[in-house]
């Protein structure tokens, strides 16, 4: 058949996916840039079992908001137009799966395209999070031609199906022999029959195909390429070398969006995890996730033992290797884990009291055989008690969360950030005299002054007093109580000054101050 053929069929056929009628009134707003969140809002309120979904999904570990959302006009606050218009075409979508019906199985469809759009989510927020909700509705529906082509035509799309499994086929280029079209065309024709803006709709047509977007908004272009490996990622469960699927999506990933290696391995490690979330958040039933490493390691013990008898490659004995491999990874995983309990503040994520001693020994004693220098800062958050007292330990506690993300964020890899008790803090720079160490307190301090920290949509401001101490000789006279205690002295000065401010501090002993 010609293409022209096939579409006109289709696009006349009652076999399309139907949107609701607040899905397609959704879209048509949302294409005026005059449509404001309040009139979105109402317009799903209307809708009270849509709007349960929403609420549900919204207050469920797929989003882990902090706060508990009650209202569709506080959850469109929070999300904006286009994750909210995201999510209402995800619900339109995920629908119970149906029983195999003529070769075609939809239930494995809708559980690899949630696969899908969860990778898709996860991988752009790796580069842009405020829009990782439209990607997900786009992974999700990457494949939408594949499941209108076999309704449409459920014979001819059996044998493309049966072909996929004989052998090693490009689906798209069987697709276009046996029926004339294919899934990406489809797919793209229909949503911008329905009219999907172009940010949803031309990932469908590139989704196999990203470089060939002629689109100049780099923000389509990185859209197409985030669902394009979502693609990959999702085919290392179908395919027999899964570790070419593995290697090629990293080499692609890191030309494609430039990020790091090491995120893409947490993302490897985490997406079977965040899909099994999403899926309990939607309320689908989908069979128990594995790891991307379960499946590497089960391909690699089979290869393992392609070359015995047959009467050796026993399945049970594969199997229990692969299980013994993933007790072992995940007992060091907990260890780590238990590790990072024991040294880390459960509040703020900062290192405790107990590892800040145990570093600061570590790097004096450092010093000393290295004769380099070394500084110590201390913190405090000006008129902590009140801002308490006034706003909440809630509040309290956010403001500490959000301070230590602050601080962090103007520090060295190696420099230590811990919390010292309260609302008092130390930061340790290996390997920095105290007048540098007084530049970074005195960037952390405007830093500090000048952020908003918010709570419960409310801005509020906070200040520091910092107190700076350090050691430069090669002194084995050097007490690690005398550096902390000078610090606390600088930090007590910078209070009595009238707080928000540094001190360095400036005693007797030689190898202190400046």
């Amino acid at each position: 058949m010609k293409k022209e053929t096939v579409l006109e069929q289709v696009l006349e056929s009652d076999v399309l996916p139907t949107l609701s009628p607040v899905a397609s009134r959704l879209i048509s707003m949302t294409a005026h840039e005059d449509t404001t969140i309040g009139e979105i809002a109402d317009l799903i309120s209307r809708d009270i079992s849509l709007s349960a979904k929403i609420l549900r999904v919204v207050n469920s570990a797929f989003y882990g908001f902090p706060q508990q959302v009650s209202t569709i006009h506080q959850a469109a606050s929070i999300l904006g137009t286009n994750a909210l218009r995201s999510l209402v075409l995800s619900f339109s979508f995920l629908v119970p799966a149906k029983q195999q019906k003529n070769g075609f199985d939809y239930a494995r469809f809708w559980e690899k395209s949630l696969f899908e759009g969860v990778a898709a989510r996860s991988l752009f927020g790796l580069v842009d999070k405020k829009a990782a909700e439209e990607a997900f509705v786009a992974g999700l529906l990457q494949n939408l031609g594949i499941l209108i082509l076999a309704r449409a035509y459920p014979s001819l799309y059996k044998r493309i199906e049966r072909s996929l499994e004989i052998e090693a086929a490009d689906r798209c280029e069987l697709e276009r022999d046996i029926i004339g079209v294919d899934h990406p065309t489809i797919g793209y024709e229909v949503v911008r029959r329905w009219g999907f803006p172009k940010r949803l709709s031309e990932p469908l047509l590139y989704h196999h195909s990203p470089q060939s977007c002629q689109e100049t908004d780099p923000f389509l272009k990185q859209l197409c390429e985030v669902v394009f490996l979502s693609g990959l990622v999702s085919q290392v469960f179908e395919t027999k070398t899964p570790e070419n699927t593995i290697e090629f999506f990293k080499k692609r990933a890191v030309d494609l969006l430039g990020v790091q290696e090491s995120q893409l391995e947490s993302f490897l490690d985490n997406v079977h995890e965040e899909v099994a979330r999403a899926a309990s958040s939607f309320d689908m039933k989908i069979e128990e996730q594995k790891s991307v490493a379960e499946v590497l390691q089960i391909a690699n013990a089979e290869l393992s033992v392609l070359n015995l008898s047959y009467e050796q490659m026993n399945r049970a004995l594969v199997e229990k290797t692969v299980k013994l491999e993933l007790l072992t990874a995940e007992l060091e995983k907990k260890n780590k884990l238990l590790e990072r309990l024991a040294n880390v503040d459960g509040l703020t994520e900062a290192f405790n009291h107990r590892y800040f001693q145990d570093f600061l020994d570590r790097e004096i004693n450092r010093s000393k055989r290295r004769s380099h220098c070394l500084s110590l800062i201390l913190v405090d958050i000006d008129h902590f008690k009140s801002f308490n007292d006034r706003f909440g330990h809630q509040a309290g506690d956010e403001v500490l969360r959000q301070f230590c993300n602050v601080c962090r964020f103007k520090l060295r890899e190696y420099d230590l950030f811990a919390r010292y008790g309260g609302e008092e803090f130390a930061i340790i720079l290996p390997e920095t005299p105290v007048d540098a160490a007084q530049v970074v307190a005195e960037k952390i301090r405007g830093e500090v002054a000048g952020h908003d920290f918010e709570y419960d949509f409310v801005c509020h401001h906070v200040t520091a007093s910092f107190g700076v101490a350090g050691m430069c000789l090669d002194d084995d006279s050097l007490d690690k109580n005398q550096l902390i205690s000078a610090a606390d002295k600088a930090l007590f000065q910078a209070k009595k000054k009238g707080r928000n401010q540094v001190v360095v501090y400036s005693g007797k002993k030689k190898w202190f101050g400046l």
